[in-house]
């Protein structure tokens, strides 16, 4: 398995061999439907953790659909494991398949979420409630099915709050459970962008320049509010809740008139908001992989049309386009992959990460880091990685190996 050198090596692109698990069996393992190799990971008990209470359900079918795929070519024994909109969990069977029709469902009709549809298909060929329910039992939220208590991993492809936040990640801790990505803490401040922000600006990091509010004050003083807003930010701006990614909940604010309506859109999904200024620059992202030693792909730049990279942009096929290298200047691209690596040490992240940037002229703006990217094969924290030499089923056995040692490190002084 090759993955691009740590920073320091003797070139930014250059390539290294990463051992296996130490400790590892490594029995026969044929070639998967990629040419991937898959000889050096042993078999193993994997469970997919997928769904989840927030508006990023769909994304994260999407995610887990690839995920398992990929897994069961590679010759793992893949437990998938549910959790419906309402926290109930969804075990045994296909719970994949049960919770795919639901989405279905509730799919917006204007299709954008057409990627979530395509990766699903295969699974999601019964929508009629009655023929999805022998599919999967559910079990009461909270507690812990008795499928997650015989697992080697768990690969966790939850985007949103209760899965990304640290929630789910401190389940697994109490439980002594193996997992991929980051930990509590990381999630934790990963997923609230004002946190995220605070943390990066401490350690030196520029970003765009923003203001933090909450609900209640949008309430109790909303004109008080709007005049803060205009002074300290302007016009010009986003309007964004603090704690969701996927661009839920995110309004282009072109004008003072324009932002009662996007201060309402965001409330609705969390009680802290963010309003930071917009910046008319191009958008770069770089994939980070790795724990006391991370390491970044080659950076993509993202080109869309319209004012910004809404939800509708991000997941409907053919509208936005991920270009890999970056066209950037050399010294540029350096930068970046170095700010990446600091942005990421900076929440103490484990296991993967994609780390956003404003490229605005001359100056480098950190925009935020996602702990949990989209995670099918043709989402942007993957293409970057296959662009570096390293494909989708490798990434996966990378991230696995990277949980074991970070878990076994953790039993060795606790």
């Amino acid at each position: 398995m090759r993955v691009p050198a740590a920073r320091g090596g003797r070139t930014p692109h250059a390539l290294r061999l990463v051992p296996p698990c130490r400790g590892a069996r490594q029995p026969h393992r044929p070639v998967d439907d990629r040419g991937e190799s898959v000889a050096h990971v042993p078999r193993l008990r994997v469970g997919v953790v997928f769904g989840g209470r927030s508006g990023e359900h769909e994304v994260s079918l999407a995610s887990a659909a690839s995920v398992i795929a990929a897994l069961e070519r590679r010759g793992h024994t893949v437990v998938p494991i549910g959790i419906a909109r309402d926290g109930r969990w969804v075990v045994g069977g296909d719970p994949l398949r049960a919770l795919a029709a639901e989405a279905r469902v509730a799919l917006p009709s204007d299709d954008a979420a057409g990627e979530v549809k395509k990766a699903l298909a295969d699974r999601a060929e019964a929508v009629d409630s009655g023929a999805t329910a022998s599919l999967a039992r559910t079990e009461p939220a909270g507690g812990l099915p008795a499928e997650l208590r015989h697992l080697d991993v768990i690969v966790v492809m939850l985007h949103g709050p209760y899965g990304e936040d640290g929630t789910i990640q401190g389940l697994f801790e109490l439980a002594d459970l193996p997992y991929v990505g980051a930990g509590v803490l990381a999630s934790a401040v990963g997923m609230d962008k004002a946190t995220m922000k605070a943390v990066f600006q401490a350690h030196g990091l520029p970003v765009v320049e923003h203001l933090v509010v909450t609900r209640h004050e949008w309430r109790t003083a909303p004109d008080r509010l709007a005049r803060r807003v205009a002074e300290t930010i302007g016009f010009p701006c986003f309007v964004k809740p603090s704690n969701l990614g996927s661009s839920v909940g995110i309004s282009h604010v072109r004008d003072a008139g324009a932002l009662p309506k996007a201060l309402d859109e965001a409330a609705r999904h969390g009680q802290k908001l963010l309003v930071e200024r917009a910046v008319r620059g191009r958008e770069i992202e770089v994939s980070v992989l790795g724990n006391d030693e991370p390491v970044t792909s080659l950076p993509g730049e993202i080109t869309y049309p319209g004012d910004f990279y809404d939800y509708a942009t991000k997941y409907t096929e053919g509208r936005a386009r991920l270009t890999v290298p970056a066209p950037i200047p050399p010294e540029t691209s350096r930068r970046i992959r170095e700010l990446a690596i600091a942005a990421y040490r900076a929440i103490d992240c484990a296991g993967m990460a994609r780390v956003d940037f404003f490229l605005d002229g001359d100056r480098i703006l950190v925009n935020e880091i996602n702990t949990i990217p989209g995670f099918t094969a043709t989402s942007g924290y993957a293409r970057m990685w296959e662009a570096s030499g390293l494909g989708y089923g490798e990434l996966l056995e990378r991230l696995i190996e990277l949980a074991l040692e970070r878990h076994r490190e953790k039993g060795s002084w606790q």
